[in-house]
């Protein structure tokens, strides 16, 4: 457990402004009041002020009168988020009406409030669809500059491989088949995860596949080499290697068999999934 414990220390030297949309779920508001309780963030939750505090004395919850509560229906903001929101999509075609509508929505409002510079992050999808969860991300927040791909990576803890045991793995829950930029994005983008979120100092990148340097060919193997490419230009430096086999990135003896002189093999702690069915 030694990855959640320096997670959550350096949540608290660096305190953040994260909205919880989802406040009536059970996991959620427990997670928001412990959050509260030990001071890892400033936790906004959004709905009824009466809801909200009923369901934390429901569970015997002691810290949610501690996180600044906001309901779209009565909220100040809600006319200069409903503005906001109409802005950034009326070229796509949004009415006002629509935008007035939307801005009720728990989860487009907490990403108007962080498009909005009031907070810095939203946790969300105990309740909701993965995509109901991107939609207004996308629509309001959007990526990364440089970036027009989203995402998403997970963190898995081992005995052996990665670094300290921990394996940063992308992506296997937004792209289910990334073409060649979008995985080279997608490579960069979890590198980056494993840096800010997992503390991997030093990632690296393997670009998976059922082929090791060659020893299959298939148009699903070319992608796979010419993101790895494309990935050295976007980020120069970045250490990364592909294509490479799972064994072949993660066994140190299979890597030296399978790719001799590849700095990545047998080392990897990223993992790069060309698609969701490998």
């Amino acid at each position: 457990m030694a990855l959640i414990e320096d997670i959550i220390s350096r949540a608290k030297s660096n305190r953040q402004r994260i909205v919880l949309p989802e406040s009536l779920e059970e996991r959620t508001i427990k997670a928001a009041d412990k959050a509260l309780a030990d001071g890892i963030a400033d936790i906004i939750l959004i709905g009824s002020r009466e809801e909200i505090m009923a369901r934390a004395r429901e569970l015997g919850l002691g810290n949610i009168g501690k996180a600044t509560i906001i309901d779209p229906a009565t909220s100040e903001k809600t006319e200069e988020y409903r503005n906001l929101l109409y802005e950034l999509r009326k070229n796509k075609g949004m009415t006002p009406e629509e935008a007035a509508k939307l801005v009720l929505n728990p989860l487009y409002f907490g990403c108007l409030i962080i498009k909005n510079g009031d907070a810095d992050g939203q946790i969300s999808g105990a309740l909701s669809t993965t995509g109901e969860t991107l939609r207004p991300a996308l629509q309001i927040i959007k990526c990364s500059p440089g970036i027009s791909c989203v995402s998403g990576a997970m963190l898995l803890i081992t005995k052996t491989p990665g670094e300290d045991g921990v394996l940063v793995v992308g992506d296997v829950a937004v792209t289910p088949v990334p073409d060649t930029e979008q995985l080279a994005q997608i490579a960069v983008c979890t590198a980056r995860t494993a840096r800010s979120v997992a503390g991997i100092q030093e990632p690296r990148v393997a670009m998976l596949s059922f082929s090791t340097k060659g020893s299959a060919k298939h148009e699903v193997v070319d992608k796979v080499v010419a993101a790895t490419a494309r990935a050295k230009g976007l980020e120069p430096g970045l250490k990364i290697d592909g294509e490479l086999q799972a064994d072949a990135a993660l066994v140190p003896s299979v890597g030296a068999k399978k790719a001799p002189g590849s700095e990545i093999a047998g080392k990897a702690n990223v993992l790069v999934f060309p698609n969701l069915e490998v």
